[in-house]
């Protein structure tokens, strides 16, 4: 008997969107593309993100190997497509790319009706209390200013926080065409859509607007950064859509958990797991702790956002690998697959 990696993938993905559907139309809120605006309607961007998969794996591959050469690039694209191309990877590149975009959407329209539909509660004075027991009476942001500047820290962090957006689209399409395994790119998929649902549900369960929402003025003498520009873009949208009465844009404004926390630190697990280079698992998981120390240096978060995303990220990654197939070893981080394709046995060996 075997089940489908992507079972998992495409019922998360429906369940996020049949949850958006319910809360927009229960609180009379359009269902909105976020990014529709800027990259134009979805019914044209999705088919041209699976080509754009197709081309980008396929051209600078051709032009590499031909040299040039015009006579030899038919051959070679055929011989990938052959090689690489076959139904499989096909099926899991639409199941990805499908099944994440749904969720995403469905995540910043669930989260922009989130004043709306909890707007009678917020806990950022309850874990601001928290974050100063855990700093011995200090709030982080004030003991990060002091100990790393507010200038050239800023900046670094700033743009390595801003990477996250660009980062998303990039990794998971790495995974989706070049994972060596299929089961691998069911995997970053699969634990992708769970995050960002679990993310969802804890915004609704513990509604904040994160300190520097909150208490802004203890960033007011931090230089001026993208970060700078994107936080006040946030509080903007979000006195537009409570205040304002505007239905064409998405608020994008809630605490916990911290979902940069999450999102980084599953991509430093799959590099860990799946790829044999030490300096990309270098790289993924200095991001991720630098990612960490950014979200308390800006105030996107409190310290309790950042653990609960970490948990996220971790039930997330463990969730995603039973579902396609990962055998992890006990006490330490590594984990074999029980397949190379969508068919995983209901009882892995």
């Amino acid at each position: 008997m075997y089940r489908r990696a992507y079972v998992t993938c495409i019922g998360t993905a429906a369940v996020m969107g049949i949850l958006a559907l319910i809360v927009s139309n229960h609180y009379d809120r359009p269902l909105l593309d976020p990014e529709g605006k800027f990259l134009g309607p979805s019914w044209a961007r999705l088919p041209l993100l699976l080509v754009g998969a197709v081309v980008l794996d396929l051209l600078p591959r051709t032009l590499w190997l031909s040299r040039l050469r015009p006579s030899a690039m038919a051959g070679i694209v055929r011989e990938r497509i052959r090689t690489h191309w076959n139904r499989e990877r096909v099926t899991l590149v639409v199941v990805g790319v499908v099944s994440f975009y749904v969720t995403y959407v469905s995540y910043r329209n669930l989260k922009s009706c989130l004043p709306i539909a909890r707007g009678d509660v917020e806990y950022d004075r309850e874990l601001m209390y928290l974050d100063r027991v855990l700093f011995f009476g200090q709030d982080p942001p004030v003991v990060l200013h002091a100990l790393l500047g507010e200038t050239f820290s800023a900046h670094i962090l700033s743009y390595i926080y801003v990477l996250f957006l660009p980062m998303v689209p990039l990794m998971l399409t790495a995974w989706l065409v070049w994972s060596r395994n299929i089961s691998f790119g069911y995997w970053f998929a699969t634990s992708q859509c769970l995050a960002w649902s679990l993310g969802t549900l804890s915004y609704y369960a513990l509604p904040t607007k994160g300190p520097g929402f909150e208490y802004f003025s203890r960033y007011n003498d931090l230089t001026h950064t993208p970060t700078t520009d994107l936080m006040n873009s946030l509080a903007s949208a979000r006195i537009d859509v409570i205040h304002g009465g505007v239905t064409g844009i998405v608020q994008s404004v809630a605490g916990f958990a911290s979902l940069h926390c999450a999102i980084t630190l599953l991509f430093a697990l799959m590099v860990q797991f799946t790829l044999r280079s030490r300096l990309l698992k270098a790289v993924f998981w200095a991001n991720f702790a630098i990612t960490v120390v950014a979200t308390l240096y800006f105030g996107w978060h409190y310290l309790a956002d950042d653990v609960a995303g970490i948990m996220i990220a971790f039930v997330s990654f463990y969730l995603g690998g039973l579902a396609t197939g990962q055998r992890f070893d006990k006490r330490s981080l590594r984990s074999h697959p029980t397949t190379a394709t969508s068919a995983i046995p209901v009882h892995p060996a």
